[in-house]
C-alpha cells in the first residue's frame, strides 16, 4: 500500500478524481443484475474527459446545440436547416414539437449535450436515455411524414465528441399509435 500526503482539500479531491474510493464502490454496479450504474459511467467521464465547469447544463446545451447540428450535417453530408421552427400536429395545434434541426420534412435532429457520464453511457450501450423517450415519440406523433430521428450526442469535453443513434419510425410505432 502507497500513502499521499495532501497539503489542502483542492489537491486530495484532484487525486481521487477518477478512482474507485470506498464511497464509490458501492455505486458502481447494481446488485441485482450487476450491470453499470451512473458512477460507472462518472468514473470513466473522470479519467477520459476534460473536467466539466460550473456552466448550468441547459445553458451549456442551448450554447452548443447550433455547434453540433453543424458537426453532424459536415459528417453525415445532409442539408440540415436549423431555423427556429416548432412543428404542429394538421389536426390538433396543441400537440407540437420543436425540432432541433430538420431534414426536409421526413428527417429531423434532436440535439444532447449531457454530462459526459451520460455520453459515455449512451456511447456504450447505444440507448436513448429513458429521460427522453418521450421527446423521441413526440417527433413522430407531430409529425405523420417523419422517417427518421437523428438523436445527436455532443460532449467537447471527450475524445469521441459527437455521435448519433437513428430512431427510424417503424422501430416505436407501436408506442407512437399508443399515444
Amino acid at each position: 500500500m502507497k500513502t499521499q500526503l495532501f497539503k489542502d482539500e483542492e489537491s486530495w479531491l484532484e487525486a481521487r478524481r477518477g478512482k474507485i474510493t470506498g464511497t464509490r464502490l458501492g455505486n458502481l454496479l447494481s446488485k441485482r443484475d450487476k450491470k453499470p450504474l451512473l458512477a460507472y459511467y462518472e468514473l470513466l467521464a473522470e479519467r477520459i474527459a476534460l473536467p466539466p465547469t460550473n456552466e448550468m447544463a441547459m445553458d451549456r446545451g442551448k450554447r452548443l446545440e447550433d455547434e453540433a447540428v453543424e458537426r453532424f450535417a459536415k459528417e453525415t453530408g445532409k442539408k440540415v436547416k436549423n431555423d427556429l421552427v416548432l412543428w404542429y400536429r394538421d389536426d390538433n395545434e396543441n400537440i407540437a414539437v420543436s425540432p432541433d434541426a430538420t431534414i426536409g420534412k421526413t428527417e429531423a435532429v434532436e440535439v444532447k449535450c449531457l454530462s459526459s457520464a451520460l455520453h459515455i453511457k449512451a456511447w456504450i450501450t447505444k440507448e436513448i436515455p429513458d429521460d427522453y423517450e418521450y421527446q423521441v415519440l413526440q417527433y413522430f406523433i407531430v409529425n405523420d411524414k417523419l422517417k427518421k430521428l437523428y438523436f445527436v450526442f455532443y460532449d467537447p469535453r471527450m475524445p469521441k465528441d459527437i455521435f448519433w443513434l437513428e430512431v427510424k419510425r417503424r422501430d416505436v410505432q407501436e408506442k407512437i399509435s399508443e399515444y
